[in-house]
């Protein structure tokens, strides 16, 4: 299940699970000053083992220090309306069927807001995992950069894609 955070305890455990996996990959942290909307998955048994955080874009955006995201002609000619994914963070024993919720949440969040797509800096094998297991439409912008300590794909998730043709999605979660 997923949840949008709304309290301390929730703020903490969100915290905590992105902050464990940024270690474990070895990226520095980058705590955000701005958000939309963060979310936790808790499993059944009621476990926190993952995040996702939605934070504005605009042409000051510091995701724009490591790729012209503003540049890319559906950002540039202000066709679509565009956010900001980051802090996508599933602990490592949990890793398999949660990573569909934390997608779930995004789409769910891009839908009520009529976003086009994200933009994102993403791991190299979650980029993989996106691409071939859950076929997400994602369009890599560069190949990999070093950033804060580890490698990134720059890349954009056309969220509306999803929500749009939800049927094509097995994953996609109401």
């Amino acid at each position: 299940m997923f949840k949008v955070v709304e309290n301390e305890l929730e703020l903490v455990m969100f915290n905590g699970i992105w902050t464990t996996v940024w270690a474990e990959k070895g990226y520095e942290l980058e705590y955000s000053k701005q958000f939309l909307e963060r979310y936790v998955v808790i499993t059944e048994e009621g476990r926190y083992v993952g995040t996702a955080e939605i934070k504005p874009f605009s042409r000051e955006s510091n995701i724009n220090e490591v790729c012209d995201f503003q540049d890319h002609p559906l950002i540039a000619n202000g066709s679509g309306a565009v956010a900001e994914i980051d802090k996508l963070a599933v602990l490592s024993s949990h890793r398999g069927p949660y990573v569909a919720e934390l997608l779930s949440a995004a789409v769910q969040f891009a839908e009520f807001h009529r976003l086009n797509c994200f933009v994102a800096l993403l791991e190299p094998m979650l980029i993989r995992a996106l691409r071939i297991s859950y076929h997400v439409p994602v369009e890599r912008l560069a190949d990999r950069i070093l950033y804060k300590g580890g490698d990134v794909i720059p890349a954009i998730v056309h969220a509306e894609e999803v929500y749009t043709h939800r049927s094509r999605y097995s994953w996609l979660i109401s």
